[in-house]
């Protein structure tokens, strides 16, 4: 099924994140439907040096315990009480370090993603609708219907209902390098061009 291994995970964070842009995310309801979309936008967080990320220092909490989990697992957590955002855990076990999910755009069962994130059929959402679909890390996680139930699911693993599969990488030229988005608090670190998109989408 070309599920994206441990040993894809198991790599520096940055070159993970640029490396998972065009990756597509397989999400399988408990009717076995599943939810494909192809992954357009990344960010990375590295704890080891970064104050943007939530085990900076190697801070473990309860929240922050997945992040040391083995490369390859999902690590999802709640903002603001509401909004869930999904990240694959990478490096090696015991280096809190993961990429953010940012942005993605559905390749099967649009119509259920679009049920799921407005209440009706792709064919029937607004240009606005359409343009704000899944870019955003809890538009992502509402389309998917992914939450803190998912959290520390082993992402090489098809049975975990969550995974990862090689899709179709872009082209170098196509990829954009950045700031990270709404960081403002992490001092230097807010400055790190650590999020990466696919140009056009």
């Amino acid at each position: 099924m070309d599920i994206l291994t441990r040993d894809f995970y198991n790599r520096d964070t940055l070159t993970v994140a640029r490396d998972l842009l065009g990756r597509e995310i397989v999400r399988v309801l408990e009717d076995g439907t599943a939810l494909r979309c192809s992954i357009t936008e990344t960010e990375a967080y590295i704890g080891r040096m970064d104050k943007a990320c939530h085990a900076y220092g190697y801070r473990r909490t309860a929240r922050t315990e997945t992040l040391f989990a083995p490369p390859g697992t999902a690590y999802i957590y709640l903002i603001y009480g509401m909004y869930h955002c999904l990240n694959f855990v990478t490096e090696r076990e015991g280096e809190p370090a993961a990429v953010l999910i940012r942005g993605a755009v559905p390749i099967e069962n649009g119509d259920i993603i679009a049920k799921n994130r407005y209440d009706c059929k792709m064919e029937n959402m607004s240009s606005y609708q359409r343009k704000n679909f899944l870019n955003g890390p809890g538009k992502l996680c509402r389309g998917l219907a992914l939450t803190r139930s998912q959290n520390g699911l082993d992402l090489t693993a098809p049975a975990s209902g969550l995974y990862v599969r090689a899709g179709t990488p872009p082209s170098p030229s196509q990829i954009q390098t950045g700031k990270r988005i709404g960081i403002d608090y992490a001092q230097e670190a807010a400055d790190f061009l650590w999020r990466f998109w696919v140009e056009n989408n």
